[in-house]
């Protein structure tokens, strides 16, 4: 029994966490290839490693995957200090190598020689697509504003599906469910952010984050743009790129007469974040949604411009009423604040409504021992509980929001 505790012990020693293990890289400059700063590490590994995000087999594991920081050439090499097999008979260690072989495409770097070589043609590499956005940011760190550019390209760009191949591995780090699209299908587009820098003299392009969005048929002449997924990469998150991007992308498609409206697919909670603050951003000088006009409710003409002028659905527009009346109203007042309350907890008692309208249904139909289970699933009591802190919690996401609008 000591000796099978003794080697449990010892195998445990050869068990790493794939999220730590895995060191991605964007690199511009030859010595980034050996600078620890410039690293970072995924946040998620289970889709590959699975749910426990480990990899048996090995000590000091490192699985390195390093970008040129433009046009994503790859090094691939794995790296540790020693094997299961080495020591152990009948323990095989985990195909570390093959998982990660299965979502990168083909024409990777093993060798950092030839990796770093690639990097001399950066110079070559130019974003694809149209531009269709500039801007630019402060860096403190450099003390200057970087500029960046946003481009939309498809298909038809030489070279970019193989760009693209390379660009959405990163899906598999940073996006929980993420999946690769069918990318023969020509109804996506796609936008991709570009980092304007100098090195030697010449200007070059790092990439910074994108979005891909797909074209839905609408009945009978119209699209609706669909969000499906939206990155940016690590090292510039935090800076407002993905604020750029959305509100980008909003007005590209509000120029288009044949685009219904835009929506996302299955958005997490930080992506509403941003949603909320950037349709805000472009909904606030509509005059339905002048500040005298808000006290008044949510109105079928705040719907319509919305709709009209920024391709915003009536869903989304009511949410955005609803952060700009609490921007407006002064909660201090406990009339104002509870005119702002009840107007809230009316929409938010939606679907308490239609269980109502359910329970009715089943008194019809159900014997009354079925009746009462249903009963207690849809106690009144619980029903106000859950009422007031899905207010509270929406209370505090609009706050989160307007404080943000006012650093502008």
């Amino acid at each position: 029994m000591a000796d099978v505790n003794a080697m449990e012990k010892k195998l445990a020693e050869y068990k790493c966490d794939t999220n730590d293990a895995i060191c991605l890289k964007l690199v511009r400059f030859a010595e980034d290839v050996d600078d620890e700063g410039t690293t970072f590490h995924p946040e998620y590994s289970h889709q590959l490693y699975g749910d426990d995000e480990v990899a048996f087999g090995y000590k000091g594991l490192q699985i390195q995957l390093y970008y040129s920081a433009g046009n994503l050439n790859t090094l691939f090499k794995v790296k540790y200090s020693s094997k299961v097999t080495e020591k152990f008979d009948c323990v095989e260690p985990d195909d570390v190598e093959g998982k990660i072989r299965e979502i990168i495409p083909q024409g990777f770097c093993c060798n950092t020689d030839d990796f770093i070589s690639l990097l001399e043609k950066e110079g070559n590499f130019k974003p694809f697509g149209s531009l269709i956005h500039t801007y630019s940011i402060h860096n403190e760190d450099a003390g200057e504003d970087i500029t960046y550019q946003i481009h939309k390209a498809d298909l038809s760009c030489p070279g970019f599906q193989e760009y693209h191949e390379r660009l959405q591995t990163f899906l598999m780090w940073f996006i929980e469910t993420a999946s690769y699209i069918d990318v023969d299908d020509d109804r996506w587009d796609f936008f991709l952010v570009f980092e304007k820098y100098n090195k030697d003299g010449e200007t070059l392009y790092a990439t910074v984050g994108y979005m891909t969005v797909y074209n839905y048929y609408v009945y009978p002449d119209k699209t609706r743009p669909r969000v499906s997924q939206m990155l940016v990469l690590p090292p510039f998150q935090g800076e407002g790129h993905g604020a750029q991007l959305l509100e980008t992308v909003h007005r590209f498609y509000c120029n288009s007469p044949k685009v219904q409206d835009i929506t996302a697919e299955d958005p997490p909670e930080n992506y509403v974040k941003l949603r909320d603050f950037v349709l805000v951003k472009l909904c606030q000088e509509l005059p339905p949604f002048a500040t005298d006009k808000l006290s008044s409710g949510f109105s079928e003409d705040m719907a319509r411009e919305a709709q009209e002028k920024l391709k915003i659905n009536k869903k989304h527009a009511r949410r955005v009423y609803e952060i700009l009346r609490l921007r407006a109203t002064d909660m201090s007042d406990e009339e104002k604040a509870r005119a702002f309350r009840l107007e809230v907890k009316k929409r938010l008692f939606g679907p308490y409504k239609k269980n109502q309208r359910e329970m009715a249904k089943m008194r019809k139909c159900l014997r009354p021992e079925e009746l009462l289970s249903q009963v207690n699933q849809l106690d009144t009591q619980l029903q106000h509980e859950e009422l007031e802190r899905s207010y509270q919690e929406v209370l505090a996401e609009y706050r989160r929001t307007i404080e943000r609008l006012a650093r502008l």
